[in-house]
């Protein structure tokens, strides 16, 4: 009306846009990248689906592949995989935040917002000292399990292939990532009683899944009373499960010849132990996974779809997730007014937030594998099987990934890309409801149960 004109700044997106696009722009360079005739040992280009699969796969951090590694691209290939298992272990912003710090840039305050969802943090104090830690951690410890493994791979593949090997199988298995360089979809079953290899991998696959902020705070504090309810919940959930897991596999598999049945009580500990990790985001194996049992793949798939911890390179609704569910299901029975864990109340909005992210999963996984009988027409249970394994970003398969139709490849990318970045996340970047609301409906009484 006055003759000026007012032009509104441009909308930013929220962080959990920002997180979702950024991992989609990762998938989208290395799906490119491994596309090329540059990435193949054949010298031709790998088809355009694949390498899609293959790049969201490797940036998910989670395993699965339709074509093997170490058979199919060459080391340019195997480089970029590399780089994308590491560039998704540890996030998008954790890398953009890098890249801001070598070139002087400042961390403002919507980076520092994001950085903060991508790490599942509650407060935006300390978050690039946060992410200084989150990157001396992952060299330290990588470093520490590629010089472990390169006193078995050395000796095995030679100086040179030995010391890749070394570092390759580090990275991936600090990431949670379950890629390997042995060729034939082996894995690493050719290790199965190998103590130093399946213990150095289970030890940097559970580093990298309880999160970064539980490593640091048990770095800082190192007594168990001391540390936060957070990290108290993940150490003694993941301990339950990795030993309960390790247990309740023995049980089930230790008369199949197939799989641990023929090792000696050493093997089958070691075989038992290392299968009842993996599943919990890592994607590696010791033992024929297409050989065990069905009970024990649904066993697997409780394991699969529980995953890692907030914070880490892992996915699955996570081992904390599960444990305010548990102890909310315990208060109802009990009739208690408040859920209490450790002698602290868990805030509503943390137990609204777990049934969320349970429920979304629940569906999100049903309806994929409706969608993969239709595509693929196998056994329930292996589509199911796969489904979590994408979802959960592990990576673990009962032998189907490399025979799946387009329709089920594609299907599978949407899954694991859901399980990286998270359903909640997801959800939210899509509905991007940035107003609060500012009055509350009248109450309504439902009966349920």
């Amino acid at each position: 009306m006055n003759g000026v004109l007012t032009v509104e700044p441009p909308k930013r997106f929220a962080p959990g846009q920002v997180l979702v696009f950024g991992f989609a722009g990762m998938i989208l360079v290395g799906a490119l990248l491994l596309s090329l005739p540059i990435a193949s040992q054949s010298g031709t280009p790998t088809g355009i689906l694949d390498a899609l699969f293959t790049a969201t796969s490797a940036v998910c951090v989670t395993g699965l592949v339709v074509v093997d590694t170490a058979d199919h691209y060459s080391l340019f290939g195997e480089l970029v995989i590399l780089l994308l298992i590491q560039a998704g272990g540890l996030g998008f912003m954790t890398v953009s935040t890098l890249v801001a710090l070598v070139l002087g840039r400042r961390i403002g305050l919507h980076e520092r917002l994001v950085i903060r969802e991508g790490f599942n943090q509650e407060e935006l104090t300390g978050i690039v000292r946060l992410v200084l830690k989150v990157l001396a951690t992952t060299v330290i410890a990588e470093a520490a399990g590629a010089l472990l493994l390169s006193t078995r791979f050395i000796p095995d593949f030679g100086l040179a292939r030995g010391v890749y090997f070394s570092i390759f199988h580090a990275v991936s298995a600090f990431n949670n990532a379950g890629f390997d360089l042995m060729g034939s979809f082996r894995s690493l079953t050719a290790y199965a009683t190998d103590p130093v290899v399946t213990l150095t991998v289970m030890a940097l696959v559970v580093t990298g899944g309880i999160g970064f902020t539980v490593i640091t705070d048990v770095a800082q504090k190192r007594r168990f009373r001391q540390l936060t309810l957070h990290s108290k919940v993940v150490l003694v959930v993941t301990a339950f499960l990795l030993f309960f897991g390790a247990l309740t596999i023995w049980l089930l598999e230790r008369r199949n010849p197939l799989t641990i049945g023929g090792l000696g009580p050493g093997g089958q500990f070691l075989a038992s132990l290392f299968q009842a990790v993996t599943p919990r985001t890592a994607g590696f194996n010791t033992i024929d996974i297409a050989a065990m049992y069905s009970s024990t793949w649904v066993f697997l798939i409780i394991l699969m779809f529980i995953g890692a911890s907030p914070g880490s390179t892992g996915g699955g609704v996570k081992t904390t997730t599960v444990g305010v569910l548990l102890a909310t299901v315990w208060s109802t029975i009990r009739g208690d007014d408040d859920v209490v864990v450790m002698q602290r109340r868990i805030p509503l909005d943390i137990v609204r937030r777990a049934l969320t992210i349970v429920s979304l999963a629940i569906m999100v996984l049903l309806v994929a594998a409706m969608v993969l009988w239709h595509t693929e027409h196998l056994a329930m249970i292996r589509l199911m099987f796969e489904a979590t394994s994408a979802f959960g970003t592990v990576g673990l398969t009962t032998g189907i990934t490399p025979t799946l139709s387009a329709g089920g490849r594609l299907m599978i990318i949407a899954l694991m890309f859901t399980g990286r970045v998270g359903p909640l996340t997801l959800a939210a970047a899509i509905a991007a409801r940035q107003k609060p609301a500012h009055f509350r409906e009248p109450e309504g009484r439902i009966m349920v149960g």
